[in-house]
């Protein structure tokens, strides 16, 4: 059965430990910012941070309100980056996580393109660029653990658990408590059904989440197009099969002339 999280935006506090625990598990470095007149750090997702919190800032007569919203992949039901790649880089597992396989990756980078929540991001200063994203610590799943951001949060932001379940928990939350938590789930129809989800008692439009995803099944959609232009895919797909051999030659040469 697939694996799923909740995550309830009013008990976050924006203490970033799971952007922390999310970087240590993947071995990912840390990158040298400025400070911006905002307290978001990194400014966005990027190749080295696979979660992050954005703080929003809201005026309240007089007074400034917080709220801080995890950012990271939503691993789709039925992502539309699978659906998009050549080679089968992507895959959606059994479990729940959308994963990639860099040995696969031709670097075409259609899932960027064809991702309604704009997550996969580019090694674009690697000479040997890979797509980069939230894994939902797969490894970690298949060995029956925790993924890393939700065992640390301090605050139980997080609810882990079957996707029936954690369903079932967001309407319950929101039945249970009357006033305190606005009528949508976030995720629950979006791109057609999402793996994490979110309840929160600010408007999502107010909170910077995208309202423009459709409410229906992407992946479908995404094919339909692409089939269209086979002379397009065609060239892409040669190109970066070329490049690929190219790239894996040249580091077969440069091992050989090393011994």
């Amino acid at each position: 059965m697939a694996k799923s999280v909740l995550v309830d935006l009013t008990r976050c506090i924006g203490c970033r430990g799971c952007q922390a625990a999310c970087k240590e598990w993947n071995e990912r470095s840390a990158r040298k910012t400025t400070f911006r007149g905002e307290y978001s750090n990194p400014p966005r997702l990027n190749s080295d941070t696979y979660t992050r919190i954005r703080f929003s800032e809201k005026d309240d007569k007089g007074k400034p309100v917080w709220s801080f919203i995890k950012e990271q992949c939503l691993h789709c039901n039925d992502p539309a980056c699978v659906s998009v790649c050549p080679v089968a880089a992507l895959t959606k597992s059994a479990a729940g996580p959308v994963v990639y396989n860099y040995n696969r990756c031709i670097g075409c980078r259609y899932c960027m393109l064809s991702c309604p929540f704009q997550i996969p991001t580019f090694e674009w200063d690697s000479a040997q660029p890979w797509v980069q994203k939230c894994s939902f610590c797969s490894e970690r799943i298949n060995d029956g653990l925790l993924p890393a951001c939700v065992k640390v949060c301090p605050t139980t932001t997080m609810f882990y658990g079957e996707q029936k379940e954690v369903l079932a928990e967001a309407k319950k939350r929101i039945a249970d408590n009357p006033g305190k938590y606005i009528n949508h789930i976030y995720g629950e129809k979006e791109a057609g059904g999402t793996s994490w989800m979110y309840i929160s008692n600010v408007p999502f439009d107010q909170l910077g989440f995208r309202m423009d995803v459709p409410q229906v099944n992407l992946a479908n959609i995404t094919w339909d197009y692409i089939s269209k232009v086979p002379a397009l895919f065609g060239v892409v797909l040669v190109a970066g099969a070329g490049s690929w051999i190219i790239t894996r030659r040249n580091e077969a040469e440069k091992k050989e002339g090393q011994r």
